[in-house]
């Protein structure tokens, strides 16, 4: 059977990785391969530090879509790929990567999934997490500050330079190519267990995980 290909996208700290594991957790980790599109950064280590942080990583060219597409295609083949690991201390990707075998489903989280063609003519369902710019800054603020290692000062910096702006000229626009709006984020449940009751549907044999 031809594996479900499905894209979660939305804002910086919308919850679209909380709405992403939801799904992994209610489907089954077993029936579906996860791609997280952070993985894919650009490597920065030929640039020295003072050149990295000043980079645009919310604009779609920091990305490399290209190597991406190559392992959704090969999932949907069959076959495994080697997925890189990315470093946001540093901005760059590690010697490691993280292997992911093919399964029934395919799933793909980022902000920037539906803003390039190519991608979402790979997908066959694409939701967006929509919720309120107040709430998306004050989950990045915290986030960036507690895993990445950014001060309070930094992080506004980004998100007046790079985040909001690259937010209303490439993610915003691409919640029209949706197939499915999810509002509220990660804590809309009915809309997480329908969207997954729907996958369900769609895999014989998969029985139903509540969370």
């Amino acid at each position: 059977m031809k594996p479900i290909t499905i894209g979660v996208a939305g804002g910086s700290g919308s919850g679209k990785t909380t709405v992403a594991l939801n799904i992994l957790e209610q489907v089954g980790f077993d029936h579906i391969a996860f791609l997280a599109h952070d993985s894919y950064y650009r490597d920065g280590s030929q640039l020295p530090m003072s050149e990295r942080i000043l980079l645009n990583y919310d604009h779609p060219d920091s990305l490399e879509n290209e190597l991406l597409i190559q392992h959704i295609e090969m999932l949907r083949s069959g076959n495994a790929v080697e997925v890189p690991v990315y470093d946001f201390k540093t901005h760059t990707r590690t010697h490691e990567t993280r292997h992911v075998e093919p399964q029934q489903v395919i799933l793909i989280d980022g902000i920037l999934i539906f803003a390039d063609k190519r991608l979402r003519d790979l997908m066959d369902v694409r939701i967006f997490v929509d919720t309120a710019a107040d709430l998306r800054f004050i989950r990045r603020l915290q986030r960036d500050i507690k895993e990445r290692g950014r001060t309070a000062e930094t992080v506004i910096e980004q998100y007046m330079s790079t985040v909001r702006p690259m937010h209303l000229e490439f993610v915003e626009p691409s919640k029209r190519y949706a197939h499915v709006i999810i509002p509220e984020g990660g804590f809309n449940d009915v809309a997480i267990s329908m969207v997954s009751a729907k996958i369900q549907s769609l895999l014989p044999g998969v029985k139903h995980n509540k969370i």
